[in-house]
């Protein structure tokens, strides 16, 4: 007789799915930390000149303002002229101080002195806007303006 005998079933042992719940957990956790959700929904076109001296901007201490024409999607229903656009929704020259007031109360109290005004403007935007945009910023005392660009070198375009 052999000391050893073999198996007679030879089936295959069921899979442990004592873990799976931690894995599944482990990748909720994971996909809620890297996702960063969107702030805005962009009505206007946004192709964005090119800088080659770019830094990163600090987003807590900002107003972004978008100029640039209504994107494909919106032109039918606010024409082809350059818009302006605060937060989600368009706003004329008119009413750009109370948006800006508006915009520059929303941030945290002790960084309301010191605002920085992001110019996020199309390359295609008629120069004339981006001077009343100015303008109103000038009266509104808020100096410190920032033109965003895209990285690269203008030269190579």
């Amino acid at each position: 007789m052999s000391k050893f005998k073999k198996k007679k079933g030879g089936e295959i042992p069921a899979v442990n799915t004592a873990s799976l719940p931690d894995i599944v957990f482990m990748l909720l956790f994971f996909f809620m930390v890297v996702t960063v959700l969107r702030d805005t929904n962009l009505l206007v076109q946004q192709e964005l000149p090119k800088g080659d001296q770019v830094e990163k901007l600090q987003k807590d201490r900002s107003v972004f303002i978008y100029a640039g024409k209504p994107s494909p999607r919106y032109a039918k229903q606010y024409g082809t002229e350059g818009k302006i656009q605060i937060g989600d929704k368009y706003t004329s020259l008119d009413n750009l101080p109370a948006a800006l007031t508006e915009a520059r109360d929303k941030l945290r109290e002790e960084l309301r002195g010191s605002v920085n005004v992001a110019l996020k403007v199309d390359g295609e935007t008629n120069t004339g806007l981006v001077s009343d945009i100015k303008q109103e910023l000038r009266e509104l005392q808020m100096y410190k303006v920032i033109y965003i660009t895209s990285p690269g070198n203008q030269i190579d375009n």
